[in-house]
């Protein structure tokens, strides 16, 4: 920055630090502003939960958007496009009348636009402003168990109970070598936290102690016979949501479980924006790193009280994450991941203390993470095909985890191929006109009719009001939509003359909102304007069309490097918090999966979080988990000359 006190200084004019589209209606202009000074935001956030809200005040650089400021001082507002204008999920309301931008107009009524309704990363806090925030779900519907296999019971967490006898001057052997010499079956080295607490916890204890071994690593001593308690903790790191399970290793059961959407939420909704953020921002790392630690540290506290279970008695973790989400839990910069050629630092990432990645348990409990195939089919898709056996069922088979990013694994019995293909966010509400989290209030299973009592059956999540749409009600909708004729075979609504003929029960649904033809799934009242309805728009049908077209050119192109046609899949396996709850006709209808006998397509869960139990449940499947790099062969499809071609023959329903 130039010193010299003549030098023009920056340009704060509205034209300098508007957006796109803004348009400044009479009374909301812009509060004029020379850079200096800070303005004071001052949030009240809604709890999801019925909580009193929480009042939070902040003061920033004049021109910061009001997302920005939350998110810089930790308070989260829903996103999934990382506050880029995209998704029109941030959404909050302002006390002071502020630009209106194109975003603003196609997510609110006018009312509510006169309310004060704002999309955040298009407000520039240019004057102090109070906020208000929504709840943000914190906990969104997820799968916590799915498909696994049995295990030998052969935990790396193992304890010894022994009763020593007493040094005298006959027998001066060193403490280390008198435990030793009585743990006959195991010989470990010694961690220096366990040198230390040797000497004190063997005369304390009367010399009747318990020794901890993990992995050949003597990590501690205990005073007293603590052989039963021994737990470990499974986790399965989501972009979106992350779940964890208290295990017993002694007895191979799970004693608590829990979920939550991950704290990087702020940051994006899909691992592309996240790295884009560390790209753009060299504190978004570590701010990423230190999200990622406290959503691991506040799920193992619950699961800790749930099992109630002390944490000091937590002794190891396993952690299956995509590559972006292990390389920004271990702070690792993401960069190489996020542009060509999409390289890994590491397909095998180190095995950490707890306390490296933010968790408060036993002070040498380990963290180990799941190897990875390739920078977009990680460590939770080894974990899943640990759990279903990828590499040991012979029948074709065919694995897709279902999201932003999707995972693909086909096996024939003999060779496994893998690849990902890009699906964006509409599976998880993201650029979805009435989109959102599959949470409360989040239509989640449609049904349509013939008659006007039976025209739309909604299941809703929670039981309540419907609030918006989430990914399998989205699949729902469309499927359903084609079936009664209403949606074509290239995806378009039918002419409004044309739907009375199709559909007559839902015709007066097919209406308009500005330009865009939309089809209501609810009406809050029936004099409610489209507005103010949850609806399914055109542009929704596009982006769904688009995501099912990416997955299905994947599994078409491994399904030919096999030689294999589409029939002769013998099994699907859904996996994934989305592919637990999607409705395996719907899939078949619009193309997402073969077309199959549905009785083949198996909701398979949280096979991630099951391949990160066996993992911690016997050494023997962890050591399968890294033999998988070597059976299973990576496909890339962005070389692939014939792609685009293929997935524009994948477009129709």
């Amino acid at each position: 920055m130039s010193s010299d006190p003549e030098a023009p200084g920056p340009d704060f004019s509205l034209d300098h630090v508007g957006r796109e589209g803004l348009m400044a209606s009479p009374g909301t202009e812009l509060a004029a502003h020379d850079g200096t000074g800070r303005v004071e935001l001052s949030f009240t956030v809604e709890d999801a939960g019925g909580a009193p809200p929480t009042q939070r005040s902040v003061r920033v650089p004049p021109g910061v958007t009001v997302f920005d400021s939350a998110s810089w001082n930790g308070i989260a507002i829903d996103s999934t496009c990382g506050g880029h204008g995209t998704c029109h999920k941030c959404k909050v309301r302002v006390d002071t009348a502020t630009p209106i931008s194109r975003h603003d107009v196609r997510t609110f009524s006018r009312d509510q636009l006169d309310a004060g309704w704002r999309l955040a990363c298009l407000v520039q806090a240019t004057r102090d402003l109070k906020v208000d925030v929504p709840p943000l779900t914190t906990r969104p519907k997820a799968a916590t168990v799915g498909v696994g296999r049995q295990v030998i019971l052969r935990p790396a967490v193992q304890k010894r109970y022994v009763e020593l006898t007493e040094p005298d001057l006959a027998d001066q052997r060193t403490d280390l070598d008198r435990l030793l010499a009585a743990i006959d079956d195991l010989a470990p080295q010694p961690d220096l936290h366990a040198l230390r607490r040797l000497p004190h916890v063997l005369r304390a204890a009367d010399w009747k102690v318990t020794a901890v071994v993990v992995d050949e690593v003597l990590v501690d001593v205990e005073p007293g016979d603590t052989t039963a308690q021994r737990y470990a903790i499974a986790f399965d790191l989501g972009t979106t949501t992350v779940v964890a399970t208290l295990l017993d290793v002694a007895l191979g059961t799970p004693v608590g479980v829990a979920s939550m959407l991950n704290r990087q939420q702020p940051y994006g909704g899909d691992v592309i924006t996240r790295i884009s953020a560390t790209m753009l921002d060299p504190e978004a790392l570590p701010r990423l790193q230190q999200a990622a630690s406290a959503t691991l540290a506040e799920l193992a506290a619950q699961v800790c009280r749930e099992g109630d279970v002390d944490p000091q008695q937590v002794y190891e973790v396993a952690i299956a994450g995509n590559a972006t989400m292990t390389a920004l839990v271990l702070g690792i910069d993401p960069e190489p991941l996020g542009v060509a050629p999409f390289v890994m630092s590491t397909a095998l990432p180190p095995t950490v203390l707890a306390g490296d990645v933010g968790l408060d348990l036993h002070p040498r409990a380990r963290a180990v993470f799941f190897p990875a195939l390739g920078a977009y089919v990680g460590g939770d898709i080894v974990a899943g095909m640990l759990a279903t056996g990828m590499d040991r069922d012979k029948r074709t088979r065919l694995f897709i985890d279902v999201g932003t990013n999707c995972e693909l694994v086909v096996s024939d019995g003999d060779r496994i191929l893998s690849t990902a293909a890009p699906a964006g966010p509409a599976f998880e509400g993201g650029a979805i006109r009435c989109g959102m989290r599959a949470a409360d209030g989040a239509i989640e299973v449609i049904k349509l009719g013939t008659t006007p009592e039976d025209a739309v059956r909604l299941g809703v999540i929670g039981d309540v009001e419907p609030k918006g749409l989430c990914g399998s009600g989205l699949v729902d909708a469309v499927a359903e939509l084609v079936r009664v004729g209403l949606l074509d075979a290239s995806g378009r609504f039918v002419p409004d003359e044309q739907a009375p003929e199709v559909a007559p029960a839902l015709a007066d649904r097919l209406t308009r909102i500005g330009e865009e033809r939309v089809f209501v799934l609810h009406r809050p009242h029936p004099d409610a304007v489209p507005e103010e309805c949850v609806v399914l728009s055109q542009r929704d049908v596009r982006e769904l069309q688009f995501a099912k077209a990416a997955i299905s050119t994947g599994w078409t192109l491994l399904l030919e490097e096999l030689g294999l046609e589409h029939r002769d899949v013998q099994q699907v396996l859904m996996a994934g918090s989305f592919g637990s709850y999607i409705s395996p006709a719907s899939a078949v209808r619009i193309g997402l999966v073969p077309k199959l006998p549905v009785l083949r397509i198996v909701s398979a869960g949280n096979v991630a979080g099951e391949g990160a139990k066996m993992a911690l449940l016997s050494v023997r499947e962890r050591a399968g988990a890294a033999a998988l790099l070597q059976e299973v062969t990576y496909v890339e499809l962005s070389d692939r000359p014939d792609f685009n071609d293929r997935f524009v023959d994948q477009l129709a329903f």
